[in-house]
């Protein structure tokens, strides 16, 4: 049993290992005790086949609420960013190292709390599954805790940003979460950091 009462999503994969199957599969999903607060599993959408995965941390608010990954605000920037760095959306399938929406109550809000280690642990059988399903060349990690995912925890986003780095027979190059730019104080710094990013994963693909 992984802590903070995370089992694993493993028990719930399906027989067929095919996108269709495993989004199935993925909507019963109680591998960790995020399902309980979260409106549905936001399974991860693009082309079976695809050149490109980008990974992010979780569904947010809008994602949670729509059932769709990267439709909120921080989807708009990596939208923004994908076109100018020349990567076509249909080239692409997106989606999460965790597939519920982690958070916590602030008056009438639903604010977003990072998932924990076990959480996010406990999630990985989805994401090896797309993965192996899906056949990319290049994984784009989005912020540390896709990069915790795939990358393990000694990989530092802030230090190795920009670079390919081997995953399995691909590679993977890491950049921040596209809401870090809508966080930042200098948003058009931090967005020409991660646009700079992406061109790196364009031309390595």
């Amino acid at each position: 049993m992984v802590k903070d009462g995370n089992n694993s999503a493993a028990h719930f994969l399906p027989d067929r290992l095919d996108l269709e199957s495993l989004r199935a599969a993925a909507a019963c999903c109680e591998g960790c005790d995020l399902y309980r607060n979260a409106t549905r599993t936001v399974f991860g959408e693009g082309p079976g086949r695809a050149a490109y995965m980008l990974v992010g941390e979780q569904p947010g608010d809008q994602e949670d609420r729509q059932g769709h990954p990267f439709v909120g605000p921080a989807g708009r920037i990596l939208d923004k960013g994908l076109a100018e760095a020349g990567i076509e959306r249909e080239d692409v399938y997106v989606t999460n190292a965790v597939k519920h929406f982690s958070w916590v109550p602030r008056g009438k809000r639903r604010v977003h709390q990072k998932p924990t280690a076990g959480q996010i642990t406990a999630c990985l059988p989805w994401l090896e599954a797309e993965l192996a399903a899906v056949e990319p060349r290049v994984v784009v990690v989005l912020g540390a805790t896709a990069a915790r995912a795939l990358l393990g925890p000694a990989f530092k986003v802030t230090r190795q940003r920009g670079e390919p780095v081997p995953l399995g027979d691909r590679l993977a190059v890491a950049t921040i979460h596209p809401s870090a730019v809508l966080r930042a104080p200098d948003r058009d710094a931090a967005y020409a950091g991660f646009l700079a990013d992406l061109k790196v994963a364009a031309g390595t693909a």
